[in-house]
């Protein structure tokens, strides 16, 4: 049997075909990247042909991107899927050079769900039990007892109830939280109280002493929570986001978190990253950063991810995590 067909030959309407033997164009961000993610898909396709993104590459079959450089799909006009190098995927639908029947596939989990997992449960756990008031204690020198509140009295909710939701919703009730999931269809999960579009997001929110933003970010999710949404949690709520700077308003948690309405904010992405120096996020009091950190791709289960899914391709089946271009995720 011969190989898999070139992109030349999928532009002349021939699909590929099963082999082993694709032909994978990686257009990721560093060369780190790149090296690795090229021993991995080598381990995991002994036979695959790994190429670099450039000017002068073979066509491929199949592309592992993560904001490539400009011009990508201009240079490789006939590959037959593309698969996201991490979780998300709204840098690539905003692309507008992106072909618009080219299907996408995300990672699904790809080792990330646990690391969000216990970030999320991390940020809860310090502010439920005060640890930032600990830590102000300790720096001012004062010895101070604060009562024992038991996490039973501190509902979360978790919005965006995909597999990380899915995982923090666990590990929080796990911890003995009570938890509130939001999703967008209904869903029935054992210990987790579940909401979805038919109930509103003002009832989720109003008994989420703890909020974790958990969803992608998609034209239903942008800006999401601005001053009205924000006004809705209890007074003195935490949030965490761990999905994308775009579905908070900067400006509306600011003044929550100036005026007290928010205890506290935990937040791992924001809007322009990196995050400018002269933001204030960097200097308030009540705002904990880290750099995009919560769930840092796996590149050896996520390029066995991509591996499986290429195989399967090749013999015309169905993979999952194909992205719905309507639902932007």
């Amino acid at each position: 049997m011969t190989g898999l067909s070139s992109g030349a030959e999928r532009g002349r309407g021939v699909s590929p075909r099963a082999n082993a033997s694709p032909t994978i164009v990686l257009g990721l961000r560093s060369a780190d990247a790149t090296q690795e993610w090229t021993q991995a898909l080598s381990e995991a396709l002994p036979h695959a042909r790994i190429v670099t993104d450039s000017a002068d590459a073979p066509a491929a079959d199949y592309a592992v991107l993560w904001r490539p450089q400009p011009g990508f799909f201009a240079r490789q006009p006939g590959l037959a899927a593309v698969f996201a190098a991490g979780a998300g995927v709204d840098w690539l639908l905003t692309d507008p050079t992106l072909p618009a029947a080219l299907p996408i596939y995300r990672i699904e989990d790809g080792g990330m769900a646990e690391q969000m997992a216990a970030y999320c449960a991390h940020e809860a756990l310090r502010f439920h039990y005060r640890y930032d008031r600990y830590e102000a204690q300790q720096r001012e020198g004062v010895w101070q007892e604060w009562p024992y509140v038991s996490p039973a009295r501190c509902a979360v909710g978790v919005f965006g109830m995909g597999k990380m939701g899915e995982a923090i919703a666990r590990a929080l009730a796990a911890l003995g939280f009570p938890v509130r999931g939001y999703s967008r269809s209904p869903r029935a999960l054992v210990g987790i109280e579940c909401f979805d579009d038919s109930h509103g997001l003002e009832p989720f929110l109003q008994g989420a002493q703890v909020l974790v933003v958990a969803a992608p970010l998609t034209p239903a999710t942008r800006n999401l929570f601005d001053a009205t949404r924000l006004a809705q949690l209890p007074r003195g709520a935490f949030l965490i986001n761990v999905a994308r700077g775009d579905l908070v308003v900067e400006e509306a948690l600011l003044a929550a978190l100036d005026s007290g309405a928010l205890a506290g904010a935990a937040l791992d992405v924001f809007r322009t990253e990196p995050l400018p120096r002269e933001h204030r996020f960097w200097t308030h009091p009540r705002v904990r950063i880290t750099p995009h950190v919560a769930a840092i791709t796996v590149v050896s289960e996520s390029a066995r991810q991509v591996a499986r899914r290429i195989t399967q391709l090749g013999l015309g089946e169905v993979p999952s995590g194909l992205v719905d271009r309507s639902r932007a995720y």
